[in-house]
């Protein structure tokens, strides 16, 4: 038996649904972006695309957290 996602992969499938775009995607954007700071990203994604704060800190937070460790 598999256990559940945790953490901010928990919200890539509503993300996804909601918003219509790949987790890859919105994960390349925040890459690209030229913004830093978690927050700085999270209040970008929210004016400028439209994703509410959870959605938008959960991609911030695994993105980050990616880039750190690879």
């Amino acid at each position: 038996m598999t256990n559940p996602v945790k953490g901010p992969a928990a919200y890539f499938p509503s993300i996804e649904k909601k918003y219509g775009r790949p987790v890859a995607e919105w994960k390349d954007l925040i890459r690209s972006s030229p913004l830093t700071r978690h927050m700085e990203l999270v209040s970008w994604l929210k004016t400028e695309h439209g994703l509410g704060h959870g959605h938008a800190n959960a991609l911030v937070a695994h993105t980050l957290t990616e880039d750190r460790s690879g």
